[in-house]
């Protein structure tokens, strides 16, 4: 019971925390859009925060809640609805991420380029892309509420996988492996395309930091374009990213075909599945010095007012 309340306060933190971090970067971008130059990748940027306050609320709540023993807080209709969102932001935040690297490396290529050459010429255009993550990951995430009951409504002997108080039963494993493929499928590619701009894009801030090293003042130096240092972060974003990605899959195995259970392991696999949401948001805010200087200023004054003048559009 203590061990399951110390999940829970753990849960609780690392949810609240993540919320608060990703409102914070969510608002100021949304701010940023009406004073600046709209960018693809401010609108790329909210809407993997908006996936990520989805993800903590639906993934976050439901671990905290079965954690906390509150095993009936929920019905099959809540089961079903919470389980779902937690499996299509999980799809939508890889989606996003990888439209983010490829963004940012058409951003940073020259113009001439063939890379280049696909630079938007308006930030709404990256629109559509949000729309078809949306309709894809609803479409490979669809079969999940045909399978998710709650423990009001069976027998525990039922069961095939346990969640504490929402259980998976399929009963027709065809279609599961059917999806399970699709998204396989879905995570390949878009892990490669990932991959392909990452690569480019360090490919280019080598050749950048070749160019620097030969200029003499040191003013010039120590100049860094914005592009350069939104590449940084996006590779910085990228890294965290496939770390708890692959970090997740791998214990993911272990536990699945490991022949006895393993509490910790189990434990592990769940923090993992919030880690890139909670740190992303902290991530741009560290990267960006304007975000940076406002929590700074927030602190040191413990005053409302002074984020609401960070913050205010």
């Amino acid at each position: 019971m203590t061990l399951n309340l110390v999940k829970g306060a753990i849960f609780v933190s690392l949810a609240g925390t993540g919320l608060v971090g990703n409102v914070f970067v969510s608002v100021n971008h949304i701010c940023m859009l009406r004073h600046r130059e709209k960018k693809p990748v401010h609108l790329i940027l909210i809407h993997l925060v908006f996936t990520n306050i989805i993800m903590l609320l639906s993934k976050g709540m439901r671990k905290t809640i079965a954690t906390l023993g509150l095993r009936n807080f929920l019905y099959d209709a809540g089961c079903k609805v919470v389980v779902y969102l937690e499996r299509m932001t999980r799809g939508l935040s890889i989606c996003t991420t990888s439209l983010l690297t490829v963004a940012q490396a058409i951003t940073i290529s020259p113009r001439a380029s063939r890379w280049g050459r696909l630079q938007p010429r308006s930030a709404w255009h990256v629109l559509p892309f949000f729309l078809f993550f949306w309709i894809l990951n609803s479409l490979i995430s669809m079969s999940l509420p045909f399978y998710i009951k709650n423990i009001r409504s069976m027998n525990t002997s039922q069961t095939t996988k346990s969640e504490n108080y929402c259980y998976f039963q399929s009963e027709n494993w065809i279609i599961s492996w059917i999806f399970a493929a699709l998204m396989v499928l879905r995570d390949a590619v878009f892990q490669g395309a990932m991959d392909g701009a990452s690569g480019y894009m360090v490919f280019l801030l080598h050749k950048h930091h070749q160019q620097v090293l030969h200029l003499q003042t040191s003013k010039l130096l120590h100049r860094t374009p914005p592009e350069i240092k939104a590449a940084h972060t996006v590779l910085l974003l990228m890294l965290c990213f496939l770390s708890f990605y692959w970090a997740d899959c791998f214990l993911s195995l272990y536990t699945a075909f490991s022949s006895h259970k393993d509490s910790t392991a189990a434990s592990v696999e769940e923090f993992l599945a919030l880690g890139y949401a909670v740190i992303s948001p902290f991530v741009l805010i560290h990267r960006d010095r304007r975000l940076a200087a406002c929590v700074m200023l927030s602190h040191r004054e413990g005053q409302r007012g002074s984020l609401r003048k960070c913050v205010s559009c």
